[in-house]
Formats: structure tokens, sequence, C-alpha cells
């Protein structure tokens, strides 16, 4: 399901660069007269200020990626943070980080080649999986501060599809996406509300997103939820057992994939 410019195919079509100034945006407005020390369930031992130093900083280490136009996987994260002393200028730093991020977007186009860890062998790896991570950790601190976490349907459909097709070159940082193999076997994640339906294949040397398109409507096991839910879901951010979900098929499949495919 995606096209040569990193969009899922027949999605409504997402600018990463604009969506993570707006996903910041949200992120900032819900830590006023928030807590430090506020614990993040979603991220198990993390605070909300954990949170937000590591939001921040992984925009600014993709940022510097993208200024360095890196060709090779980089030999160290270190990146000049400028985090403040204290609590009360984080909020404040987080906007910076998504201003730093913008300044970088504007100094290389998206179609520039560079390494990437996933597919996608272009910048705009770097501004579509920076989005994620901060859509995702905005949604850590709705969780954590007992907001609903909500989420474009747009960028959700988006975000699953950036999910499954990056997953299987994920093996350096989530070593158990090794486990994730079989007999030719398949699992459907089907949107409920609309466009989106990704089958991921199985196979005895591996797995991966099955984008021929020759796919009949049938797996081995299905997961069916709105693509809010199920992006949560693929980020661990929502129970498999929660009652959004409907499954049909081999639930020992679904449980293969749940405990290996952790990102």
């Amino acid at each position: 399901m995606i096209s040569s410019d990193g969009h899922a195919r027949g999605a409504t079509p997402v600018d990463h660069r604009a969506a993570i100034a707006v996903e910041t945006a949200r992120f900032v407005a819900a830590l006023k007269d928030a807590d430090s020390t506020t614990a993040v369930p979603s991220c198990p031992g993390w605070t909300l200020a954990d949170l937000v130093r590591h939001t921040g900083s992984v925009q600014r280490w993709f940022s510097a990626l993208l200024h360095a136009r890196v060709q090779e996987p980089p030999r160290t994260r270190d990146v000049d943070l400028r985090l403040p002393d204290g609590w009360d200028g984080y909020a404040d730093w987080l906007a910076e980080s998504a201003t730093v991020a913008a300044e970088a977007f504007a100094a290389t186009g998206p179609d520039l080649p560079m390494w990437a860890w996933g597919v996608d062998q272009h910048a705009r790896f770097w501004a579509r999986r920076m989005l994620f991570e901060t859509l995702l950790h905005r949604v850590d601190a709705d969780l954590a501060l007992g907001l609903p976490p909500t989420v474009d349907r747009p960028l959700a459909v988006d975000g699953i599809d950036e999910f499954l097709v990056n997953l299987p070159f994920a093996g350096s940082f989530a070593p158990a996406v090794a486990n994730l193999r079989g007999p030719d076997r398949t699992i459907r994640f089907l949107a409920s509300d609309g466009d989106g339906d990704w089958l991921v294949r199985l196979r005895p040397d591996g797995f991966g997103l099955d984008t021929s398109g020759t796919a009949d409507g049938s797996a081995d096991a299905t997961v069916r939820g709105t693509a809010a839910d199920l992006l949560l879901l693929v980020y661990g951010r929502l129970h498999r057992g929660a009652e959004v979900f409907a499954y049909d098929g081999d639930e020992d499949l679904m449980t293969l994939w749940f405990d290996n495919s952790a990102f």
C-alpha cells in the first residue's frame, strides 16, 4: 500500500512535515499545568518529563541526520539538545524542537536520497518517522493526563502503513521481530470505518506487508477496528483484548504477532 512518495496508496495524502508541527502543538498544549513527575503508563518507568525529553530529542536528532544527509548508519546519537534546566522550560523547548525540524525540512527536499533504517531510502522517511514518533508520544501524554487520545483518521491510516511496512527492518532495536515467520500464514488488519486493509504475510524466512493488491480478502487471522484504534493497537497503546476490536481466525497466530511485534 506504499507509493513512491512514501504514502499509503489509496489513502488521503498526509503532509508529514506540516503534521509534525500540528502534533507537537497538541502535545505542548496538553502540558499546560501538568506535573513533570506524572507517570506515563504506556511507557513503563517514564515520567512526563522523560516523555517530553525523549520526543524533543528524537526530533532534534532526526533533524541532525537530515542536515548531514547521512548515507550510512550514524555512529553516534549525540546532538546538541539545548535542554532547559527545569520543567518550566520543557514545553517551550518541545515547541522549539518542532521549529528545529521545520528548518531541517526546509534545507532537505523529501526526495533527497539518504540512508534510512526502513524501506524508503529518502529524506521523506525521516519526516514520516518523526511524525509518528511525535503523534504516539502525544497520545502517551494524553493517556498519562487522563485525556481522550484522539487521532485524525488520515494520520491513523498512514501510521498503520508506516508501521507495517518498516517493521521487518526493525530487528536492530526490536529483535523479537525475527520470530515473526511461518509457513505462508497471513494476518489482516482491517479498518471498520473506511478504507484501510493491510495483509501481512509470514513466510519461513521472515514476514512483510503484502502490497501485490491481489489478495482475495481472506486471511488466516483478521482483526477489525477503526483506523485510529488499529494504530494504537499495533503500537501497544490499546490492549488486543479491548472491546473495540473484533477477531476472526487463528488465535495462536495473533498471539505470535502481538508477542513479537513491539516496536
